[in-house]
């Protein structure tokens, strides 16, 4: 679903991406660690268009569609979504209207959608507005409830969150990327459940806490915008957190 070939990023004329290699099949969730600065962010905001994120050499596929100098808007048509670590506040637009647009003129019961994020008392109010944390990650997840996009990107989905938010954003993220197949008549329900999932995520995480909730496939590490370190997510998680992020320094020696 999502191919990077030897991606080089600038910013302001500094490089913050070296070379980056990745893919991510269909279906497949894909964790991404590193220390702060490594180039994690960056990675998804080119993923996704932004200005000021300059790709000077490598290519993006998605779907097997060259996305590398594509316009934001025309990734999420295609079906790539993401929800931020810090979104901005919008003022004089109602989280309401938001959602319905980001429905895509797909018709969507947004009442319904925010009760199961526990979000149906800030749907008139303007985005993130005085919005904490926890309300500021639950609003970002019913816009990608609302999208239902293929590719679905996490900056740091545990940012800002106390214990309690924590476990609904974890079983909402978790419901999004199985991607709650809808039941076909002609499927026993045996061959229900053994159906593929189809939605595929790149996740980035410093605690490690989103990995209680999500059925994660395949981590690698960014260190000083270099891929290195790839293993199960949890053998990475545990080896941080014993031995820090030095270690990749000898991965990428």
């Amino acid at each position: 679903m999502l191919k990077i070939e030897n991606l080089h990023v600038e910013i302001d004329g500094r490089e913050v991406l070296k070379g980056i290699d990745l893919e991510i099949n269909e279906g497949e969730t894909f964790i991404l660690f590193g220390p702060n600065g490594s180039g994690k962010t960056s990675l998804l905001m080119t993923l996704m268009g932004f200005s000021g994120y300059e790709v000077t050499k490598g290519r993006i596929f998605f779907n097997g569609e060259d996305v590398t100098y594509a316009p934001t808007y025309e990734r999420a048509r295609l079906g790539i979504g993401m929800s931020f670590q810090r979104p901005p506040t919008i003022h004089g637009l109602r989280t309401r209207h938001l959602v319905q647009m980001c429905a895509r003129g797909h018709e969507v019961d947004v009442d319904e959608m925010a009760r199961k994020v526990n979000f149906d008392h800030f749907l008139e109010r303007d985005i993130n507005a005085g919005f904490s944390g926890g309300e500021i990650k639950r609003s970002e997840l019913l816009q990608l409830m609302a999208q239902n996009p293929r590719l679905v990107l996490f900056d740091e989905p545990e940012s800002g969150v106390d214990l309690e938010n924590m476990q609904l954003v974890g079983k909402v993220a978790r419901s999004i990327l199985d991607g709650d197949v809808q039941p076909r008549a002609d499927l026993s329900m045996k061959e229900q459940k053994m159906q593929k999932r189809r939605t595929s995520g790149l996740i980035i995480t410093h605690t490690g806490y989103i990995l209680d909730y999500v059925n994660a496939d395949r981590g690698q590490v960014l260190y000083n915008g270099h891929l290195c370190c790839e293993a199960r997510p949890r053998d990475i998680l545990e080896h941080i957190q014993e031995y820090g992020y030095q270690e990749c320094v000898k991965c990428l020696n």
